[in-house]
């Protein structure tokens, strides 16, 4: 099942910061799908990155994972 992505939601990186996901986008020279985010921590900055790497999973072994995720971002239920 190919994972899908929720807009206007909070999600969780693996290395733990909340970002809130605002929309897909396309981009208009090579029509990949990018996901627009913005940081919910001061400056806020607003981001973009391309689908597929939102979805992306972890590498396993990696010592920044603070949050033992399986993937780059994850939905962000309050847990």
């Amino acid at each position: 099942m190919e994972r899908q992505i929720e807009v206007r939601r909070p999600y969780r990186h693996f290395k733990g910061n909340l970002y809130y996901v605002h929309d897909l986008v396309l981009h208009t020279e090579t029509n990949e799908m990018m996901v627009s985010y913005q940081a919910l921590y001061p400056p806020y900055t607003m981001c973009v990155r391309p689908l597929q790497m939102f979805l992306e999973e972890v590498e396993e072994g990696r010592t920044d994972n603070v949050t033992g995720q399986k993937y780059r971002f994850e939905l962000y239920t309050g847990k």
